[in-house]
């Protein structure tokens, strides 16, 4: 088996800098000019099956990567980014320097979600969930498959693969439309 993740194409609210978790922002025509470099840069890497978020930014991406491969690209709700609760639409920065959200990407191991935001706990479990149930079935156990995803949920999947302590959450990155292979 040959796992790989990549984050989705940029959109409006990545450029400025404002929380979209679960809401369901498009990619722009960068995002989506990137996701034709990464379907080029990655042409010559087989896939047997690509599983994505069912948010839109995620599954244009998918789509555009998987374009002309005869690859079934497949949407998992348990792929969806996390959710970051009332944060969701405001800019990071217009957020105090030791609040949540703010710890959520400094400090991850005291990161404590409020104002209804999910916890890692629940987003790992989620993705977790799909690990076992998905990636490492007996269906999957020869393939190689691909993941198109978000950054939080990303580097949840990372994490776990890895073995990564909560402090070491972000340090894989979370660059748009870079492949990264886990297994």
């Amino acid at each position: 088996m040959e796992l790989y993740i990549i984050r989705h194409g940029i959109t409006d609210w990545n450029r400025k800098r404002i929380m979209q978790g679960r809401t369901d922002i498009p990619l722009n025509d960068e995002g989506r000019r990137m996701a034709l470099e990464a379907a080029e840069e990655y042409a010559d890497i087989h896939f047997d099956v690509c599983y994505t978020s069912p948010l839109v930014r995620a599954e244009e991406t998918a789509e555009i990567i998987m374009k002309g491969r005869n690859v079934p690209v497949i949407k998992d709700e348990r792929l969806i980014e996390m959710n970051f609760g009332e944060y969701e639409g405001t800019g990071i920065d217009e957020h105090p320097y030791d609040s949540p959200i703010r710890m959520f990407f400094r400090c991850p191991e005291k990161f404590s979600p409020d104002r209804n935001a999910e916890s890692f706990e629940e987003l790992n479990k989620r993705t977790g969930d799909f690990l076992k149930k998905t990636v490492f079935s007996r269906e999957n156990e020869n393939n190689s498959i691909l993941i198109v995803g978000h950054g939080a949920m990303n580097c949840s999947i990372i994490s776990q693969i890895k073995n990564l302590p909560p402090e070491e959450f972000w340090s894989y990155g979370i660059q748009n439309c870079k492949l990264i292979k886990l297994i």
